[in-house]
């Protein structure tokens, strides 16, 4: 009984769902659904009224038919050239609705999908973080299908099939009420039983659409990590856990299904029921002379109790579609609903020329002078962007819990200019820092200003303008290398891409690739080596040419060979520029203006290369080989 009642609840709560789809189809498309309404209402009259014809046919022409030696046709042509006219309407209404029902799942489906994806671009990291990017992509795939196919065939379905119930019941009312109240009471303990199928059946339904993003983002894992696989030979293991996975999909989209499956055969029967216990009634009635009811209505009331079955089991048979695609709906909701990242900054990061001492913005793309651009009472003040970077007793938790600190008190000063290098075990929360500094997450407490401006009160589209970062794990998207390169900066010429390529080393191979800068590669770079992609990335930060450069172990999975070059070209590359650079190698960063050794959240030794030699403390041990960064 508690698990019936639970279901139930579950079904009660697609409601809201529900009611939400609706209104935004409504509010989108409302003269369509209008005209289709309209469609559907005539198609359901013309159903009720052909069964009524029927009526009229037997009792005014058949039966007085075996009476009359010359019956006259005439009037029999005019009503039947009257149902023509309305079954021709009828084709054109049904035609009207399946088409513009078709159009509205295609423009629903095509609006949620840009409203999914801009969404998405606004959220923050943290959502990325804690959902597997294949449940994500079952959203935009699986629930958006289902969601279409719904609005498309299912919702229209369930409306003509109400619709052809309520003409219908009016026209049994119509005929012979006795008749229609036995057609209901057989109706209601069926809707009973319809009721706890359903229950069942959207229990499993929701549970078939979790599965379905469980092996999706499973599947997903395993093609990016397929090298990985069969380096330790993991082929079975990951089939098996696959085989479980898919096993599990199978059960709940098996009892889903059969729970409504069992439906159909259920209300077919029914009617077959219904249909001789009319007839049975209906003849006893004749013979017995009772004149509650005609011969013909006798044969109208057979033809509309069949077609007021028909539609019970449609409604059935459409309850479980839609609630699958409510489920899948829901889903999307969530996405749509995920809060997106908080940005009350105010200044803003512009291009500027100096004259007479004076700062002036300018929209040429080709001046590399920024300034901060922040608004006063009187206009704008505009701060000279120069590099300083202060971290003021910053602390910092993924979970917001303050006693689950990733950072401690960080204080550090990053003149302009200077090239700050992050040193210390894996873990230690050298990457965690300079994420604080774009804003990917926000800090517990303490202040970090950006040349003297809390970067709290700068825009972050302006913040992160004004980084460059290259990462260890190389992102390339599918397209041209040049488009690739052009990516850091989307104005930048073919003269400042070739010159972003060369500053990193990478103009000499592009330009033995088979087309060279126009070149096509797929998302994953496949055809280009590891260190290939690295120098890409390297060349996509250099055309972006940014203030500040954010280097996160960019050489790490370069061999020693190709590090020389590209070690070579950064260093040009953050000559005049702050630079945050993350070791992997101690022997990239030794030549750093300040190197920080970061343990377990805490700075716990901050100067030069010399300098924190003669101390000979865990730096002194690090490059020594007493300890490891690992």
């Amino acid at each position: 009984m508690a698990t019936r009642i639970k279901q139930r609840g579950k079904l009660r709560d697609e409601l809201p769902t529900l009611k939400r789809l609706l209104q935004t189809i409504f509010n989108n498309h409302r003269g369509m659904l209008i005209v289709a309404l309209i469609a559907v209402l005539y198609h359901a009259f013309i159903l009720m009224a052909e069964s009524l014809f029927l009526r009229y046919l037997i009792d005014r022409y058949i039966v007085p038919l075996m009476h009359m030696t010359h019956p006259n046709f005439a009037s029999l042509a005019w009503v039947l050239l009257a149902m023509a006219g309305m079954y021709l309407l009828d084709v054109i209404a049904v035609a009207v609705y399946i088409q513009l029902m078709v159009i509205i799942a295609q423009k629903t489906q095509l609006r949620m999908r840009e409203q999914m994806f801009k969404h998405m671009q606004a959220l923050p990291l943290s959502f990325f973080d804690r959902n597997d990017y294949g449940d994500i992509m079952s959203r935009y795939t699986n629930d958006v299908d289902t969601l279409m196919q719904m609005i498309s065939q299912s919702l229209p379905s369930l409306v003509v099939a109400i619709s052809n119930v309520l003409f219908v019941l009016l026209g049994m009312l119509t005929i012979s009420w006795p008749l229609t109240l036995l057609s209901l009471a057989i109706l209601s303990c069926s809707i009973i039983y319809v009721r706890f199928l359903s229950s069942k059946s959207n229990y499993y339904f929701n549970k078939q659409q979790q599965q379905l993003g469980q092996v999706d983002s499973y599947v997903e894992e395993m093609l990016n990590g397929q090298k990985v696989v069969k380096v330790f030979s993991h082929e079975k293991a990951n089939e098996r856990q696959f085989t479980q996975y898919n096993n599990q999909l199978g059960h709940v989209s098996g009892r889903a299904n059969s729970l409504a499956m069992m439906l159909f055969p259920f209300i077919g029967n029914l009617g077959t029921i219904l249909y001789v216990l009319i007839a049975l009634i209906g003849g006893f009635m004749l013979v017995k002379h009772i004149t509650l009811i005609s011969l013909g209505g006798i044969a109208a009331f057979l033809e509309l109790s069949q077609s007021f079955v028909q539609p019970i089991a449609q409604i059935s048979q459409q309850l479980n579609a839609i609630i699958l695609a409510l489920a899948g709906s829901r889903r999307i909701f969530a996405l749509l609903d995920e809060p997106v990242e908080v940005d009350d900054g105010t200044t803003t990061l512009v291009r500027v020329n100096e004259q007479n001492g004076q700062l002036q913005e300018t929209n040429d793309s080709h001046v590399h002078q920024w300034a901060w651009k922040t608004p006063t009472t009187q206009g704008y003040h505009y701060t000279p962007l120069r590099g300083l970077v202060q971290f003021k007793h910053v602390d910092f938790s993924y979970s917001n819990d303050p006693h689950n600190l990733q950072l401690h008190d960080i204080n550090l000063v990053a003149q302009p200019g200077q090239k700050v290098a992050f040193v210390g075990a894996t873990g230690a929360g050298k990457t965690t820092i300079t994420n604080m500094l774009n804003r990917f997450y926000e800090i517990n407490h303490g202040e970090i200003t950006y040349d003297g401006i809390n970067i709290k009160d700068i825009a972050k589209n302006s913040l992160r303008q004004s980084l460059g970062i290259v990462l260890q794990q190389t992102s390339l998207f599918t397209g041209t290398i040049r488009e690739n390169i052009r990516y850091g900066r989307l104005d930048a010429t073919d003269e400042e891409i070739i010159a972003a390529a060369k500053l990193a080393n990478a103009d000499e191979f592009i330009r033995q690739l088979p087309h060279g800068y126009d070149t096509v590669i797929d998302g994953s770079g496949s055809d280009l080596s590891q260190g290939q992609r690295q120098m890409l990335s390297i060349a996509r930060a250099a055309v972006a040419n940014p203030p500040v450069m954010i280097l996160d172990e960019a050489t790490s999975s370069i061999d020693t060979r190709t590090e020389r070059q590209v070690q070579a070209a950064m260093d040009h590359l953050m000559k005049g520029r702050t630079s945050f650079a993350i070791a992997h190698r101690l022997s990239t960063i030794y030549n750093a203006d300040l190197i920080v050794v970061v343990d377990h959240g805490h700075i716990v030794e901050l100067g030069n290369h010399e300098q924190l030699m003669q101390r000979k403390g865990e730096y002194y041990q690090l490059y020594t080989g007493s300890l490891t960064l690992e």
